[in-house]
């Protein structure tokens, strides 16, 4: 009875009434939270051509994870290949950069799941008619980053649908190059995740057209060490109040991202 007149006086639902998420010892001495970033995915993490300033979904994630921890956060920018090492290393507590929580990333490595994603085939909008259905790319050039998942899955789809006509895979240095090689017609089609296509239809009208839907589900997680449970905990204790609050949906509306959204945080949950 009494916390429930508790939370009638603080104005709270009692699915609102979290407690602060408990903070790990090292976070505790530091007060700050050091967070890798490659800001070179829009729109989960860039920079704004007219201010340089560090932008985006992610960004604005752990902006709001801090706050919530009561911590200041430190971005540290790096190149993608840095940033696993930098977290075993203890440089940074966790990777907030568009990363996809895969099982082969385990073995050193938690993620705190926060999005759902998947690949998507796409095509210059000048060849649209070529590729009416996702059967059509069968036997054609299909570009993106060989630092995803996605040449994998590419792989292992031209071969459920193209036995015949395989897709000629073309690993790309990230997703960027991939939409060069397409303009240069150095490829056919090109496959980035359906979280950021929508950005990038819009930063270039009438450019690209999509091919079907996502053929695959994969999450993005915040990876953080697997020697670091109560880090782990504590970010997706945060995350949830986040969810509870409505900060999240504020933040994945912002960015046209609702339907990509989590209900919860889960961990691990990628395969």
């Amino acid at each position: 009875m009494k916390r429930l007149l508790a939370i009638a006086v603080l104005g709270l639902s009692p699915g609102l009434a979290l407690a602060a998420p408990d903070l790990p010892a090292s976070l505790k001495a530091s007060g700050v939270l050091k967070v890798a970033v490659t800001p070179n995915y829009p729109p989960m993490e860039f920079r704004d051509p007219a201010t340089n300033a560090l932008t985006g979904f992610d960004v604005g994630l752990a902006e709001a994870l801090a706050a919530k921890l009561g911590v200041k956060l430190a971005w540290q920018e790096t190149g993608f290949e840095a940033m696993m090492p930098a977290l075993q290393t203890g440089r940074v507590d966790a990777i907030i950069s568009g990363m996809s929580d895969l099982a082969s990333r385990h073995e050193a490595s938690s993620f705190v799941d926060y999005l759902r994603s998947g690949p998507q085939f796409f095509v210059q909008q000048a060849r649209a008619d070529e590729f009416k259905d996702m059967a059509a790319l069968c036997g054609h050039k299909v570009g993106t980053s060989r630092r995803t998942s996605f040449p994998g899955e590419v792989a292992a789809w031209s071969a459920a649908h193209c036995a015949d006509k395989p897709i000629t895979v073309v690993g790309t240095e990230g997703s960027g190059d991939a939409r060069t090689q397409l303009k240069q017609g150095r490829i056919d089609a090109a496959v980035q995740g359906n979280e950021t296509l929508p950005y990038v239809m819009g930063q270039e009208p009438k450019a690209y057209a999509p091919v079907g839907a996502a053929f695959g589900t994969q999450y993005t997680g915040i990876a953080v060490s697997k020697a670091d449970p109560a880090m782990r905990d504590a970010l997706a204790a945060a995350l949830d109040a986040l969810i509870a609050d409505g900060s999240y949906k504020a933040l994945l509306d912002k960015w046209q991202l609702s339907a990509d959204g989590v209900e919860k945080a889960t961990i691990d949950a990628g395969q």
